[in-house]
């Protein structure tokens, strides 16, 4: 290789890099920029309560992430909702406890809860055979989202789609 070619080649790599940099930036700051969008419409979100009753059912799985309804592939930035996490799903009387890793728990007040259903496309996530169980629910600032979890068993579905009726 001579050199007009080794030095034409560093050139062409060291630009495609500062490229690649530049992208990433730009998709960083768009993150950024639709999280602050969202919070002022999210608000805070309900804090979890210091005494629930008892646990009627539980699942574990994914928390796949939130949407803002009724878009499905319009996936919530702000705060830490748009990370998906292992996490537990739980049912009480007062409402859903969406307990995360490494994330803040999610509390969804019964009287906030508008469906549960399932579904198979979500926050760009596509599960096989409806298998995203998707919670839409109204937050104190009257926003509607859709929070969605895919467990590890979807057999159990059937009670929380029961529960819900």
């Amino acid at each position: 290789m001579n050199s007009g070619t080794l030095v034409g080649s560093l050139i062409f790599a060291a630009v495609l890099v500062v490229a690649i940099a530049v992208v990433i930036q730009v998709m960083m700051l768009g993150w950024r920029r639709r999280a602050q969008r969202q919070q002022e419409l999210i608000g805070t979100l309900p804090p979890v309560p210091d005494e629930v009753g008892t646990a009627t059912t539980t699942l574990r799985g994914v928390y796949v992430g939130s949407t803002m309804a009724p878009e499905r592939n319009e996936r919530v930035t702000a705060g830490d909702l748009g990370y998906r996490s292992k996490a537990v799903l739980s049912r009480y009387p007062e409402g859903i406890l969406l307990e995360r890793v490494r994330a803040n728990p999610i509390w969804i007040p019964q009287s906030a809860i508008i469906e549960v259903r399932t579904e198979r496309v979500m926050a760009g996530k596509v599960a096989a055979r409806s298998g995203i169980l998707a919670i839409r629910w109204r937050l104190p600032s009257g926003v509607e989202i859709d929070t969605g979890f895919r467990a590890g068993n979807r057999d159990n579905y059937d009670g929380w789609l029961e529960d819900a009726a």
